[in-house]
């Protein structure tokens, strides 16, 4: 599984997706010449159709069923899948191919339950963290989906990366992506690992409708995959994605919380790009950092940037603003640490090349603390 793709320290959104002055400016390098190779590990890309046992026949180049097929609130158990949904009924295939559903809703009480959800949510909105709880991945989803490894998430991560950079988009559009995938794939079992790009590429081109102002096209987001998927099979990924996630597409990010960290207790460029690299570092691992809410890794990332410039860590303000105190952080900080450590030697390394450049401060350049002043 190979994807491979390929200023100054002031305001970061003011560069990104900037729009195209003219019809020739907005034609961007033929993908050929980029020289990124599709998820090369990643092998079973060669689309196999499979029959319904009603006789009807999927496109030869079909992932996934026409949403005709794909009952997600009536859980149908008739055709076969390469993406099972388990939020309304849980669909896996049994040793025998056969498939097997534990149903856990009943179509004709599907309006007492969005109401009664409805009503939770209101009711808990004014709880302690909350939101952020409730559009967090589960952390061990992974246990769910036997073809794919945590590894294999990394490099699709790495490559999101790259296409956020190659389409210039915001920093917010890839933590976002990446959050849909994430709670894409904790929703859904067995997805193949053939599909997996094909599920990273439909999180991008959501989060991009959702955040950009001149998003890519998407024949754009096909390229970025070398072709390998049609633009019936990305679009057919997109409906399943914003069912699966029931159009759920606001959410809290690190991103998020770091911008407004900064505007309460301004840091300098470098400490802020430093703070929004290790926060794009947390992206790559699931294990532990889907532990810890965004507002608690913006906070992490924000004490690690300060303390490796100017050695201070939380300031009064950030405290009486969050409630959190520095030994509520330090788990966190810890982990985030870590993995700053290890950012250079990492086989991935998309992250630290975006933020070797003279927009981000150079900030992947830093040498990180070799400790930190609490044990």
């Amino acid at each position: 599984m190979n994807f491979s793709t390929s200023a100054h320290c002031g305001s970061l959104s003011s560069k990104e997706n900037i729009p195209p002055s003219s019809k020739t400016d907005a034609v961007l390098v033929p993908r050929a010449k980029l020289d990124r190779s599709v998820l090369a590990v990643l092998s079973e890309n060669e689309q196999r159709g499979r029959s319904c046992s009603q006789g009807s026949q999927f496109s030869k180049h079909s992932s996934i069923s026409d949403s005709s097929q794909l009952t997600f609130f009536g859980c149908p158990s008739s055709s076969s899948y390469d993406v099972f949904v388990e939020e309304a009924c849980e669909v896996v295939l049994a040793a025998s191919g056969q498939e097997v559903v534990s149903g856990r809703y009943h179509p004709d009480s599907k309006s007492a339950n969005l109401q009664s959800e409805d009503l939770r949510f209101l009711l808990e909105l004014s709880s302690s963290g909350f939101v952020q709880m409730r559009f967090r991945p589960k952390p061990g989803y992974l246990e769910k989906h036997p073809e794919i490894t945590n590894g294999m998430r990394v490099i699709l991560v790495d490559w999101m990366v790259e296409v956020v950079q190659e389409y210039r988009l915001r920093s917010q559009t890839l933590h976002l992506a990446v959050n849909y995938l994430d709670r894409f794939l904790s929703c859904t079992t067995y997805v193949k690992r053939g599909k997996l790009q094909l599920v990273g590429t439909a999180a991008l081109l959501i989060a991009a409708k959702y955040e950009e102002i001149f998003p890519p096209q998407l024949n754009e987001f096909v390229d970025t995959t070398d072709r390998t998927y049609t633009k019936k099979q990305l679009v057919r990924m997109e409906h399943v994605f914003l069912r699966v996630l029931a159009f759920r597409m606001t959410v809290p990010t690190v991103n998020q919380f770091l911008r407004l960290f900064v505007s309460i207790h301004s840091v300098c460029g470098t400490e802020e790009n430093l703070a929004l690299y290790v926060a794009e570092l947390s992206l790559l691992e699931i294990d532990p950092f889907l532990e810890y809410r965004p507002s608690i890794l913006a906070a992490g990332a924000y004490c690690l940037a300060t303390y490796t410039v100017n050695k201070s860590l939380w300031p009064d303000s950030l405290h009486a603003f969050t409630g959190y105190t520095i030994a509520d952080i330090v788990p966190c900080l810890t982990d985030l640490h870590k993995l700053y450590i290890s950012a250079e030697t990492r086989p991935q390394q998309a992250i630290r090349e975006k933020y070797k450049s003279s927009k981000y401060c150079r900030v992947s350049l830093i040498t990180p603390p070799a400790v930190l002043p609490f044990p």
